[in-house]
């Protein structure tokens, strides 16, 4: 990814959500995160849809994210994976991540897509 933009902005605060639903159980356009960043350090908690609580940590490493998440689902069962995302500034100036995950404590991988939730007032 050689030509990168270094203007990437931080995460810190910014709250994302999910552009689709993914499968029941994971999570989906209700599911709201809210990032944290420090230095290299990335994590966020999150809930909403079939997501009771949730919690990702990682590193971030100019606009690429790899971190690990786990989540208490609605039903009372938990799950946990990776991810690796790229930061990408949409042309209104919100953050969008694209990513790429692997559950690993259940079959399953794919893709999604995070943006930052447009401000109000």
């Amino acid at each position: 990814m050689a030509g990168s933009r270094r203007s990437l902005r931080s995460l810190d605060g910014l709250v994302l959500a999910p552009v689709a639903d993914q499968a029941p159980g994971q999570v989906g356009t209700g599911t709201r995160f809210t990032y944290h960043e420090e230095a290299d350090r990335i994590w966020a908690e999150y809930a909403g849809g079939d997501v009771v609580r949730g919690h990702l940590v990682g590193t971030r490493d100019g606009d690429r994210i790899d971190f690990r998440y786990v989540q208490l689902r609605t039903d009372g069962t938990t799950a946990s994976g990776h991810c690796v995302s790229t930061v990408v500034e949409l042309p209104d100036g919100r953050v969008r991540l694209e990513e790429s995950w692997e559950w690993e404590s259940q079959e399953g991988s794919g893709t999604s897509v995070v943006e930052e939730l447009p401000r109000t007032g």
